[in-house]
């Protein structure tokens, strides 16, 4: 079988591809480096069955011969990310979805795409379903990534309207692992970074907000599930075990076997407070898959990170 995956030199991106050539799929890798890197991919291309394209989504792309599965993991989605590069987030949840959408028609492909929890925004809604709207400002300092990913969902069911395409709809919760860039902002790297170099951990507001975390693993294994499934409506893929964001820093600093403390600080604008699937869909389409403890994947995340900081 022959597969795309878009966004392949990303944290997320690396880990699935590697998956797909273990389980015997013919993967071609595309990337525009923005904020993937080469050195997460460089060992892939000693294998055969890889083959890697430098290419920005926003423009169209030909690929030559069958293409059985398409992932689309191509769009910057890390915090620091949101302002800094809003405008190509916005272009390739646009331009670059109707790009790829337009190659799956044309190939007759599966298409994966992996929207987001932020779908849901600030939620007044817990754990979040579904059926769930959200509660998302459009013009707020996330808007671009919300939104952006809020539009893809819209196209991709379009597409699915008017061509009958074979679409999957993947709403990913935090997700954590090796590879995640150092400075992108999101929780669990900032916290291993810090512990690891002795600085205070950092956490914004008084540490109550709540998040559901899912080593990479875990999650590449619902996305294979997932496009393979004939479901096509957005389905959550997540972890349903909930903790405070003050409980993750403690935990941080205790497997690092830190010196560090814990400074709070402003807490951001529209930074959710509770964020947590409802997994009961996936549980009942996809069936249950084994659970990674987030004891065993914090280590060897943090194995990883000491190894290069």
């Amino acid at each position: 079988m022959r597969s795309i995956v878009f966004g392949s030199a990303g944290f997320f991106g690396s880990h699935l591809s590697a998956r797909l050539l273990k389980d015997g799929f013919d993967v071609i890798g595309v990337d525009n480096l923005s904020t993937g890197s080469m050195d997460n991919i460089r060992w892939l291309e000693k294998n055969d069955n890889f083959k890697f394209i430098k290419h920005d989504i926003v423009n169209p792309i030909n690929i030559d011969g069958p293409v059985d599965y398409i992932f689309d993991l191509a769009c910057p989605s890390s915090p620091v990310d949101f302002n800094t590069m809003n405008l190509d987030i916005l272009r390739v949840c646009s331009r670059g979805m109707f790009n790829m959408l337009e190659l799956a028609h044309i190939k007759d492909s599966v298409i994966l795409h992996t929207s987001t929890s932020e779908v849901y925004g600030d939620p007044e809604v817990h754990p979040q379903t579904e059926d769930y709207y959200g509660n998302v400002n459009p013009i707020g300092p996330r808007s671009a990534y919300d939104e952006g990913k809020r539009f893809a969902e819209a196209t991709m069911e379009a597409y699915r309207c008017k061509y009958n395409l074979k679409i999957r709809i993947a709403r990913i919760f935090n997700t954590y692992g090796p590879r995640m860039r150092q400075n992108d902002g999101r929780v669990i790297t900032n916290f291993i970074c810090q512990a690891i170099r002795g600085d205070s951990l950092t956490v914004y507001g008084d540490g109550s907000q709540t998040r559901s975390f899912s080593y990479v693993e875990e999650q590449v294994e619902g996305l294979i599930r997932l496009i393979m499934s004939d479901y096509t409506k957005p389905m959550n893929i997540g972890n349903p075990v909930e903790m405070t964001v003050k409980e993750l820093a403690e935990k941080i600093i205790e497997l690092t076997n830190s010196s560090s403390d814990i400074t709070y600080l402003s807490l951001p604008g529209e930074d959710p407070k509770l964020r947590c699937p409802d997994v009961s869909l996936s549980n009942r389409v996809l069936g249950i898959w084994d659970r990674i403890d987030l004891s065993d994947g914090l280590r060897f995340t943090i194995e990883h990170y000491m190894e290069i900081i």
